[in-house]
């Protein structure tokens, strides 16, 4: 040989490059997979966040409005009747928005607050 012609290939050697790069393509598609779970995990979570930020301001705004309140005013009653209740302020909010009567926690919490 006078050095310039191919070395003999090695088909066990291939073989083992061939599995090295897919062992490599394997860890890479399930790193990817990961972030892209976490990603859409993550929308989600923004998403149902919102959602309930947008209730909670509609119950402010019903709030304030029934009882002629600051929309800070309704906030802490909403806030008040969920901690008494052992409630979230979701919850309460959607029973605001969903009952055409003010919930009776609400008005209890109104009348807690002035007699206090």
């Amino acid at each position: 040989m006078d050095g310039n012609e191919p070395r003999p290939r090695n088909p066990l050697a291939d073989q083992v490059d061939e599995a090295a790069a897919g062992e490599e393509m394997e860890s890479a598609i399930r790193r990817l997979l990961a972030v892209t779970g976490a990603s859409f995990e993550r929308r989600a979570q923004l998403e149902r966040a919102l959602e309930t930020r947008i209730e909670v301001e509609q119950a402010k705004g019903i709030v304030a409005e029934r009882f002629r309140v600051g929309l800070d005013d309704a906030f802490e009653l909403l806030r008040a009747t969920a901690r008494r209740e052992r409630r979230s302020v979701h919850e309460v909010a959607r029973m605001v928005i969903d009952e055409p009567q003010t919930p009776a926690g609400l008005l209890e919490t109104l009348r807690i607050a002035a007699r206090g």
